[in-house]
């Protein structure tokens, strides 16, 4: 006897679900199956379907605590072709991927596709021609409950819903999770632009601007596979505790092909061991040093003197000192990168002998030019006029000796400018110098004045604010031909160099006419916790716009002043780790620099097993100990602050220091601890 259907409508979604799991476990199987024997021409061939086909099945994998669909529209009509004629709408189950039955009929449709765009955009304004938005909750990975939004029904009241605030405000225990269930219209917007343009996003502390980075890159792959699958894509993070906090995002979204680097990672062509003053570092990633370089690169090409005679069999073919001063300044004045034009010089000096053959009465063909272009004294020539460079040797020789960075600086830096980029102890060579981070970034631009670097098809940047313009060049380079997303926060940068203004930094990056956005709504940061950080915006960002939050959580910041020496702050700070730890989700203790050891020896003495910046917590292991300067684009539940004094003493000025005061200040997405025995900054109030 056939099964009755249940008329109740949160079984019916639960058992769509079952069917879907079960559709995806199918279609998973149906790739494991296949057969590739019969259809490989090469073992090469084998090799690179074998992969597509692995990387498939990884892509198909059905993790038991993600949802498979978050949300349900139903439309007013027919979206489909087939079904427009009978006037009836139909309903889409929105998810993380497309997953489809036997038939080949969609159980779910991907976030990505058109017709899920409603989910994100539809309003009461502009329904979008849905009637209803249904979004589900989920408690692990079972369907628990769901909520209707009726867009096109006056009668209903809007109201703001429970189980979206729900899932922004989840406990945070491992990595970053993506956001797909809780996009909002104007990160959506960004995340569904197109691919020819760059976008530049200011985001405020909490308003989502890192995930709508990521999900940029995952609605661009899902758009533009080929395109990015043939160009590759990059995503640019600060440093490597920050890229493991976000590593998971784009493989739960089924993107498994996303490559994942620091700057300096991109960059690191010699053995960084040493470390700049603030002032020599600021001037090594000063836009002019490009200059400098470009003059450098190019200070060893000479003018000849003598003519090239080329022999050969019983003939003398010469080529005046003149016209090899011609080839040559031709080639200077177009500007070609210094390796490709040593490439030419050659060719151009053996095409003017195949000339003079020619008029001679002989025929030449290509291969008598190549054979001519390989000549001794044409070899000879290119060597002394236009020698070979090495990068690393080339900057090695620039920061070491004062004679030739005075040549190659003349008019660009000053005297005093000079001798702060030199090294105070000459480099012997490449291995054993002291090279800095900066150097690197030198030695990189460089290399592409010789030899181009290649471009990806779109590359994100995030926490861009600290870049230097040498370093923005440096990440350009990388996407010539391609696009960018760029993301940052104007108020939290920390270094030295940090930029002042967008149009700068595009203009750095060689990407002008990027269009800007700015997100000041923030979703993750309570309102109380954001405006008290927002104290500081009028002396670390004059004129920016201070960010408000959705969410209003009484209670959320808790300034506590401990009166006594440094024995009684540790106290405290035990104290309020262990009450942090008593709610369920992740702690972060922030600290200056100077305070980790210190700390990290109390809370072992105490019993509180701690991590690591971008060690993956767990129920287990839910304490993470944060040096204030690797806190940037990490979030925790609850955060402790420890002495904010200290957070701006670790930093060369004060600027720099409230501003790594204000990145401490807002990584906290339930509740936020201050502990103070010195007094708080004046601009907190």
């Amino acid at each position: 006897m056939p099964a009755t259907p249940t008329t109740d409508p949160l079984q019916r979604e639960r058992d769509h679900l079952a069917s879907s799991r079960s559709a995806l476990r199918a279609m998973r199987e149906d790739v494991q199956s296949l057969d590739i024997r019969d259809v490989t021409g090469t073992w090469v061939t084998a090799v690179i379907l074998q992969n597509q086909i692995e990387a498939r099945i990884a892509a198909l994998a059905d993790l038991s605590d993600t949802p498979l669909f978050f949300g349900r529209l139903d439309y007013l009509h027919a979206v489909s072709e087939e079904l427009s004629e009978g006037g009836g709408g139909e309903n889409f189950y929105i998810g993380r991927r497309h997953v489809h039955d036997a038939d080949g009929d969609p159980m779910v449709i991907d976030w990505r596709a058109p017709v899920s765009q409603p989910f994100y955009r539809a309003s009461r304004k502009d329904p979008m021609d849905v009637e209803r938005r249904r979004r589900f909750g989920y408690t692990g990975g079972e369907l628990t409950a769901y909520e209707d939004e009726h867009l096109t029904d006056p009668a209903e009241q809007e109201t703001s819903s429970a189980l979206l605030a729900a899932e922004i405000e989840k406990p945070r225990v491992g990595p970053m999770r993506d956001i797909v269930a809780t996009i909002q219209p104007e990160q959506d917007e960004i995340v569904r632009s197109d691919i020819t343009g760059t976008i530049c996003v200011q985001g405020a502390p909490g308003t989502g601007k890192t995930a709508v980075g990521l999900h940029r890159v995952a609605y661009l792959l899902y758009a533009h596979r080929e395109r990015l699958a043939r160009t590759g894509t990059l995503v640019i993070g600060p440093n490597n505790a920050f890229l493991s906090y976000i590593e998971q995002v784009l493989p739960a979204l089924g993107e498994l092909e996303v490559a994942q680097a620091t700057v300096q990672q991109l960059v690191a062509h010699v053995e960084v061991r040493g470390e700049d003053d603030p002032e020599a570092a600021r001037l090594k990633g000063d836009a002019r040093m490009a200059e400098v370089l470009r003059r450098a690169v190019r200070a060893g090409i000479t003018l000849p003197t003598e003519p090239c005679v080329v022999v050969r069999g019983s003939r003398r073919w010469r080529v005046p000192a003149h016209e090899l001063i011609g080839i040559i300044e031709e080639l200077k004045a177009r500007e070609v990168r210094y390796g490709a034009a040593r490439d030419a010089l050659p060719q151009r000096i053996a095409h003017t002998v195949l000339l003079k053959m020619e008029q001679g009465g002989e025929a030449p063909d290509d291969r008598v030019q190549d054979a001519v272009a390989r000549n001794a004294a044409v070899k000879a020539v290119v060597k002394e006029c236009w020698p070979a460079v090495d990068p690393a040797k080339l900057v090695l020789r620039l920061l070491s000796d004062p004679e030739f960075l005075a040549a190659c600086a003349e008019g660009v830096l000053t005297a005093e400018e000079q001798r702060a980029v030199l090294w105070p102890k000459p480099g012997r060579s490449v291995k054993t110098a002291r090279w800095t981070p900066a150097d690197a970034v030198l030695v990189d631009e460089a290399t592409d004045l010789v030899q181009r670097t290649p471009s990806l098809g779109h590359v994100v940047l995030d926490e861009a604010q600290d870049l230097s313009p040498m370093q923005y060049r440096a990440v350009g380079r990388r996407c010539t031909t391609g696009s960018a997303t760029v993301l940052g926060d104007l108020a939290q940068g920390t270094t030295p160099w940090a930029t002042a203004s967008w149009p700068d930094a595009l203009h750095h990056l060689g990407k002008p006419e990027a269009h800007v956005e700015e997100l000041t709504k923030g979703f993750r940061v309570p309102e109380e916790v954001i405006a008290y950080a927002s104290r500081l915006l009028p002396a670390i960002a004059p004129g920016l716009a201070p960010a408000t939050s959705v969410r209003d959580t009484p209670g959320a910041l808790d300034i506590r002043p401990v009166d006594g020496a440094e024995p009684d702050l540790d106290a405290a700070v035990l104290a309020a780790c262990r009450e942090a730890l008593e709610h369920e989700g992740s702690t972060g203790l922030i600290a200056a620099d100077a305070r980790i050891p210190r700390l990290a020896e109390l809370l072992t003495a105490a019993g509180l097993a701690h991590l690591s910046p971008g060690t993956e917590t767990s129920a287990e292991s839910r304490l993470t100990l944060v040096p204030a300067s690797l806190a940037k684009g990490l979030e925790y539940d609850y955060v402790v602050l420890d002495e904010p004094a200290a957070v701006v003493a670790g930093e060369p000025d004060e600027r720099t220091g409230l501003r790594r005061l204000y990145v401490a200040l807002t990584r906290a997405v339930s509740g936020l601890t201050v502990l103070h025995a010195e007094p708080l900054p004046e601009q907190l109030g």
